[in-house]
């Protein structure tokens, strides 16, 4: 039995690769032109006198009723201008992200060909966290200097467990995750397994739209907390099970298991070793297995109940 089990496993394994492989193929055949401008070059470059010119080139970035000396002061600030010196240390051309713009955007054109293509402005955001990556329907913007490395002395007043967010390697699965908010129905409860399945569709489709990013990007782990989530996966679902939080509205159960902190709070021994937001990883794992024993688009499953999806899920976690 256990055998046939295996070759089952197998069969589904070769099966999912083949889809993937014809997948991209289409998409790479699909074309794209990717067009960048780096706003912050233009922005830290410029004389105050030229001022005026890129207020009328960019307009959305000078809002109405500040005086020109907010701009022309930033453009002299010393502590901005070191910021400037450093992205551009970091990305002196646009060879580090162009091509995985242009991979991303095929692959959105062959889930979505109805979109277009955006334009993309690199930019400084003074370390917004809350605005690394942001995906319109005509516009792309991306805050380099969130992008400088973990270990980046700028974010030294950031919690660690904040840092991994400024790996380079974050920067399309943060797109993705903008690109999301518009594509998945919103939670139709406050279940904990609502939130679960909402943010396992994001990172679903992380995997759909990123094949070659690791899982620890597209959550935005490190490839040890990956590995530790793999290895609980089942005294976790265990836990959830035997205190019968799927189904409950309790709000503290999403600080403790989906918003983002140092760790999840079980109230055991191993919430230091754990990771923040095994919630998401969860329901990751639900949205993946029911993706895999259903015959459902993406675009269908995005909008898709949470209760439907894993009543016909058959989640079981790895032992």
């Amino acid at each position: 039995m256990k055998k046939y089990l295996l070759l089952a496993v197998f069969a589904l394994g070769i099966t999912s690769c083949k889809k993937e492989d014809k997948v991209t193929e289409a998409a790479q055949a699909i074309p794209v032109k990717v067009n960048i401008e780096r706003f912050d070059k233009r922005f830290y470059e410029s004389k105050p006198e030229e001022l005026s010119q890129l207020k009328n080139e960019f307009p959305f970035f000078f809002p109405a009723g500040n005086p020109d000396t907010v701009w022309t002061n930033k453009m002299k600030n010393p502590l901005l201008r070191e910021l400037y010196g450093e992205v551009k240390k970091k990305y002196p051309n646009n060879a580090a992200f162009e091509d995985n713009l242009e991979q991303l955007f095929k692959r959105i054109k062959f889930y979505y060909p109805e979109l277009k293509t955006p334009k993309v402005i690199a930019l400084i955001s003074e370390v917004d966290k809350d605005a690394k990556a942001i995906y319109t329907d005509s516009l792309v913007l991306l805050s380099l200097d969130t992008y400088l490395g973990k270990d980046h002395r700028f974010y030294e007043g950031f919690p660690k467990y904040m840092r991994q967010g400024f790996e380079p390697s974050q920067m399309m699965p943060d797109l993705v995750s903008s690109f999301s908010q518009g594509k998945i129905a919103q939670p139709t409860d406050r279940t904990l397994l609502a939130q679960m399945i909402y943010f396992g569709k994001e990172l679903y489709m992380k995997d759909m739209l990123l094949p070659d990013v690791s899982d620890a990007a597209k959550i935005e782990y490190t490839d040890e907390q990956i590995q530790w989530c793999k290895e609980n996966e089942s005294e976790m679902w265990k836990y959830f099970i035997n205190n019968k939080l799927l189904y409950d509205t309790d709000v503290k159960l999403m600080q403790r298991f989906v918003a983002i902190g140092p760790y999840s709070k079980f109230y055991l021994e191993i919430d230091n070793e754990s990771p923040g937001r095994v919630g998401q990883w969860l329901g990751w794992q639900i949205v993946r297995s029911y993706m895999e024993n259903n015959d459902v688009s993406m675009q269908k499953m995005l909008a898709m109940d949470a209760k439907e999806i894993f009543d016909n899920s058959k989640y079981k976690p790895k032992k």
